[in-house]
């Protein structure tokens, strides 16, 4: 049985998100994007379920607007 990783590099969640370490680093600083988990001193990564439910809402919001009549 082969699972998903449960954690996510920053380089992977970049990746998955099609966003640059720039932009997940200031998302973050924001409080806009998944909280990291500390895996030592130098060293985090995200919980993939939660970057995940991260684009499925922005996915959702983009549906809610252009429902709303805005194009």
């Amino acid at each position: 049985m082969t699972e998903t990783p449960r954690l996510l590099s920053l380089n992977a969640a970049c990746e998955l998100t099609s966003l640059s370490r720039t932009a997940v680093n200031r998302y973050r600083a924001e409080g806009r994007f998944p909280q990291a988990v500390n895996l030592g001193e130098k060293r985090i990564a995200f919980v993939r379920d939660e970057v995940v439910a991260w684009i499925e809402a922005r996915i959702a919001a983009r549906q809610h607007k252009s429902g709303s009549g805005a194009r």
